[in-house]
């Protein structure tokens, strides 16, 4: 519990960073605005910062996230039996034309037809 606490800190400390990152990008940028200077690109330490915290963010994540599932889909599947596969309520049809080859349904019918 206390290291999940620790992560989640790591993940404010690192979007903090990266808010202060585009902060200084977006200060750096007036900056050249108001001097009337042409705009290269930011400056080395704005851009490390802003890769750095992105770093900091995404292995905070991957500490909080868990383990990660296999991405076979047949991950799931290898440990189950051939009978529980066959097993799916969903396809059970109970009112279909083979009935008609059932011993008994005819038999109903006859019947059926002789009242008539």
């Amino acid at each position: 519990m206390t290291l999940e606490i620790v992560y989640r800190m790591v993940i404010i400390a690192g979007f903090l960073s990266l808010f202060h990152s585009a902060y200084s990008a977006a200060q750096h940028r007036s900056y050249l605005r108001l001097n009337e200077l042409d705009f290269l690109a930011l400056p080395l330490d704005i851009s490390l910062q802003a890769i750095f915290s992105l770093y900091v963010i995404v292995y905070g994540v991957l500490q909080i996230s868990g383990n990660f599932k296999e991405i076979k889909a047949s991950a799931e599947l290898d440990n189950k039996s051939w009978g529980t596969f066959k097993n799916i309520p969903s396809f059970y049809m109970f009112c279909h034309r083979g009935k008609s080859f059932s011993v008994y349904h005819t038999a109903q019918n006859q019947q059926h037809m002789e009242v008539e």
